[in-house]
């Protein structure tokens, strides 16, 4: 699943309030019930490793010039969330870059 979100910030600043609100990345995920780790391998890519329900899944955030990409691997198991996960992301991505 990927999610695109469109920002006017510049990546420099886009980088600097993700890593500024790493904690409330969780909160992103509906049900309030989510753990995340991250972790930044680029400059540019944020790796997201998402534990709920008792599933573990992969995510990352990627920061381009005009957007920014939330993207998670999510197994076929919980395509029935991807609904409620891509709505969440689209709303709260954007509070968080606020």
């Amino acid at each position: 699943m990927r999610v695109p979100l469109p920002h006017t910030l510049g990546k420099d600043e886009v980088r600097r309030r993700l890593q500024s609100r790493t904690g409330e990345i969780a909160g992103l995920f509906p049900g309030g019930l989510a753990q995340v780790e991250t972790s930044w391998p680029d400059p540019d890519t944020m790796n997201l490793a998402i534990t709920a329900m008792g599933k573990t899944v992969a995510g990352k955030v990627e920061v381009e010039d005009t957007r920014i990409v939330f993207s998670v691997d999510l197994p076929g198991s919980l395509a029935f969330v991807e609904p409620m996960i891509r709505s969440a992301l689209e709303q709260k991505g954007r509070k968080l870059l606020a």
